[in-house]
């Protein structure tokens, strides 16, 4: 009886122990594991501000070259734009310096008129007085052109005798023109000691293909 009772203790004692869990030892608590620190973010470079480039120092035009000498008697002034008013108003184009060869000027060749400041040549020069020794003014309505042939003094822009002469016309001069016509074609001949030019509305009026022809052939006229 008394062994029933001490085993009846003991599976009672064996009981709260199993409920208390005074005898169970705690089972270890796993320590947390450290939060990896987060990498910090790169912080962006900041990029250089640019160095302002300085505006570059404007480049000095060069200066004009000087004028080409006027000859004796002759304005200053020079231009490519010429122009035929009347018998006695108009212009012709004559080398740029006295005693220039015509054929050689072709290209730089300038306006010289009878008169100074003609309506329709700004900028050109006057004729140096005696250089026309005699014109013959001719206008052809029909066709829409005007003429002017007639004798020279070569000697009044320093001319040379052997000087065969040159065709002028919108071509040459460069940049040429002749007020209120489409076209224009002169000749000069210094050894023969005349001239010819004629303006025409319609440019198969003023023949610019037979520069060695002479003005006796390519504009017909009065020569005396």
């Amino acid at each position: 009886m008394k062994i029933s009772i001490s085993l009846a203790i003991a599976s009672v004692a064996t009981l709260l122990f199993a409920t208390s869990g005074s005898f169970t030892q705690a089972a270890p608590v796993a320590a947390p594991e450290p939060t990896p620190a987060a990498a910090p973010e790169p912080t962006p470079a900041t990029a250089p501000e640019p160095t302002p480039v300085a505006d570059p120092e404007p480049t000095p035009e060069a200066a004009p070259e000087a004028a080409p000498e006027a000859a004796p008697g002759a304005s200053a002034a020079s231009g490519q734009t010429a122009v035929i008013i009347n018998a006695t108003d108009y212009c012709i184009f004559l080398p740029p310096k006295y005693g220039g060869d015509i054929a050689e000027n072709e290209d730089r060749a300038v306006a010289f008129c009878t008169k100074a400041n003609l309506p329709g040549a700004p900028n050109a020069r006057v004729l140096p007085a005696g250089f026309i020794a005699s014109s013959h003014y001719v206008v052809n309505s029909a066709k829409g052109y005007v003429q002017i042939t007639g004798r020279i003094d070569r000697s009044k822009y320093g001319l040379s005798a052997n000087d065969g002469g040159g065709q002028y016309d919108l071509r040459a001069p460069v940049g040429s023109k002749m007020t209120g016509y489409n076209a224009f074609v002169q000749l000069t001949e210094p050894d023969e000691e005349i001239f010819c030019i004629r303006a025409c509305k319609t440019k198969s009026d003023c023949p610019v293909n037979k520069s060695t022809y002479g003005c006796r052939k390519v504009i017909g006229g009065d020569y005396s």
